[in-house]
């Protein structure tokens, strides 16, 4: 099971990549955080859970009230993407969570810089899932993205070859 916060675009793309990549082989769903009920991982072996990165870490409901301002930035082509300032995010989904016994991963999306000066969303969510009870099958991994927030080339590959990789590690 694959849940994701996405504002624009960028981390529902790469979650929708990361799915391609765990192969045809696999039972993969992909759910927007608000659409994650408590049965969402009945029957899942591995749990993959990505956000942007809001304020250095997971978007907060005042980061989420925020993201329309950028789509109305003169010059702006962002979409935002449908209940993304409004409905829950991962941060609430993840204090509210059961104790799966899943493995899990988990992604973020930043803008490029080192990440001290961006921080990392995927980091308090790996947080959080480990308080849980969850044990981390690879490392917290970064989509980049450009000052105008697209994707930068080659990120969707790089999220199909990372599904890939989960593969190898024996989980789903």
């Amino acid at each position: 099971v694959i849940v994701y916060e996405s504002m624009f675009g960028n981390t529902r793309s790469i979650a929708e990549a990361i799915a391609e990549g765990l192969g045809p082989c696999v039972d993969v769903r992909v759910v927007r955080v608000a659409d994650a009920d408590a049965t969402i991982l009945e029957g899942a072996d591995l749990l993959v859970v990505g956000g942007p990165t809001h304020a250095w870490g997971m978007s907060k409901p005042n980061t989420r009230k925020g993201a329309p301002d950028y789509v109305r930035r003169p010059g702006s082509d962002l979409v935002l993407e449908p209940g993304a300032n409004s409905g829950p995010g991962l941060g609430e989904w993840l204090d509210a969570l059961d104790q799966p016994s899943v493995k899990a991963a988990v992604f973020d999306t930043r803008f490029k810089a080192p990440a001290v000066l961006t921080g990392r969303a995927s980091k308090g969510i790996e947080k959080k899932l480990s308080s849980h009870g969850l044990i981390m099958v690879v490392a917290p991994e970064s989509f980049l993205v450009n000052k105008k927030n697209h994707l930068f080339p080659g990120e969707i590959d790089r999220a199909r070859a990372w599904g890939a990789r989960l593969t190898t590690l024996g989980t789903p």
